[in-house]
């Protein structure tokens, strides 16, 4: 055990424990990114971090302020143009695994980082928007995604879909032409849902510590699937908690 941690602390160490050393991840700011650091300060040394402004291999000793952080190309093996991150890495499915976040997420893994409410001329919220999020959920070798659970985003139903998960079932991406393998995983603050093999709905099969299926029922705008058996998490480690909160507390030096 490890003492006292919070939801958010156990939601990063879930998502940094299903990167594996050696695999190359596509990372994005934010969770994405604090995970993918923690695992490679921990477990995984020799994950590689690419970044969508080129950086290949980066190897941040803080948590990059965004994608144009200049750490992230003062500790990469290599700094290629953005088109080329695109064009001759992600496209062509030279990496294992996207790291994304989301602002809404569908029951089938799709997610929107558009708008949300009204139209897409006149939403109610504009978002930041897609970025490289559309080709890193459809060429990725897989994604995972991680983001908190709550009513605003887990949605029956998307308002604008901005990457494609399962679309709306079993067949779509395959009609779509997406080469990678879709979303493997969505790790959120109450527990992790994966795609059942037949119906690709994100169903319910880890809770953390703590957590109940009616809370996580709670935070679903969906009537959610649970698996049969229903695992519970490990709790973070001594060791991962002190590297996680090292890492937060680097948030904004230079």
């Amino acid at each position: 055990m490890s003492g006292a941690y919070t939801a958010d602390e156990m939601m990063t160490v879930a998502a940094a424990r299903q990167l594996r050393d050696g695999a190359a991840c596509f990372v994005g700011i934010g969770l994405p990114s604090t995970a993918a650091n923690l695992a490679r300060a921990t477990h995984a040394p020799n994950l590689v971090l690419v970044y969508e402004s080129g950086c290949l291999g980066a190897k941040p000793d803080r948590l990059p302020l965004s994608i144009g952080d200049g750490i992230l190309a003062d500790t990469a093996d290599a700094v290629v143009s953005v088109p080329e991150v695109f064009n001759y890495w992600l496209q062509p499915g030279r990496i294992d695994v996207g790291f994304l976040g989301a602002a809404q997420l569908d029951r089938y893994g799709n997610i929107n980082t558009t708008v949300i409410g009204g139209e897409y001329d006149d939403p109610t919220v504009r978002l930041p928007g897609a970025g490289g999020a559309p080709e890193i959920a459809a060429s990725c070798g897989e994604v995972v995604v991680i983001v908190r659970q709550n009513l605003r985003t887990f949605t029956e139903r998307v308002d604008f879909v901005t990457s494609v998960g399962y679309g709306s079932g079993p067949g779509d991406r395959q009609r779509l032409g997406l080469r990678g393998g879709g979303p493997r995983m969505v790790i959120t603050d109450l527990g992790v849902l994966e795609p059942a093999p037949d119906t690709c709905e994100l169903t319910l099969t880890r809770l953390h510590p703590g957590v109940t299926v009616a809370q996580a029922r709670a935070a679903t705008g969906w009537a959610l699937a649970v698996a049969d058996q229903l695992v519970t998490n490990e709790p973070p480690t001594a060791d991962e908690l002190a590297v996680l909160r090292a890492l937060e507390a680097t948030k904004g030096t230079r």
